[in-house]
């Protein structure tokens, strides 16, 4: 049975920070447009305090999130325990993206150790905390983190991912505008 929160407790702080791995879950408020869901990992989420997370957001090939946190705000992030004992946690929230270019960059910027294809930040006001059971989500061995992201990163150097934002991540699947479309625009 799922138990529900307002908030993050330390015990909430703690099962997230011993989890690699975690889900981000978007949707625009169209009935046609893309739900999005992300697998995200690189410890990149921290709890900044009971109500508000945030994480570093790598270039990739899209930028729904950002997209969809610009236009409704509504997001949802996964987190589920792979070892012996079966967990689930959920937290519901309000996001907002932060560019690089932003006033409060700085600021969030100051919770991570940020890479050269760290693209942005999502933050996340949160209002309500799901916890449930996991039995059914099955046990697995953590081998280690991916460093193929950083090596193509490096590869394409400073401009060319620059150039890469610029194709793939100005607007979402749906056409939607994204953070980094907008401060690209200024």
């Amino acid at each position: 049975m799922g138990k529900f929160s307002n908030s993050i407790s330390e015990a909430h702080k703690s099962f997230i920070e011993k989890q690699h791995l975690f889900f981000v879950a978007s949707a625009p408020l169209a009935k046609e447009g893309r739900v999005n869901v992300s697998p995200k990992g690189l410890h990149a989420f921290y709890v900044i305090n009971d109500t508000q997370v945030a994480y570093f957001d790598t270039i990739g090939s899209g930028n729904e999130t950002s997209a969809h946190a610009l236009e409704n705000g509504r997001i949802t992030f996964m987190f589920c325990s792979f070892d012996k004992v079966p967990n689930i946690l959920r937290l519901y929230g309000q996001a907002t993206t932060i560019v690089p270019d932003s006033e409060n960059w700085d600021k969030y910027a100051a919770y991570f150790k940020l890479f050269p294809s760290v693209r942005q930040i999502i933050v996340a006001d949160i209002n309500l905390v799901q916890t449930s059971c996991g039995y059914g989500v099955p046990m697995f061995d953590f081998l280690g983190d991916r460093d193929i992201h950083f090596k193509w990163a490096e590869q394409k150097g400073e401009e060319e991912l620059a150039n890469y934002i610029d194709e793939k991540n100005l607007v979402s699947l749906d056409g939607l505008p994204t953070a980094l479309g907008l401060s690209r625009a200024k």
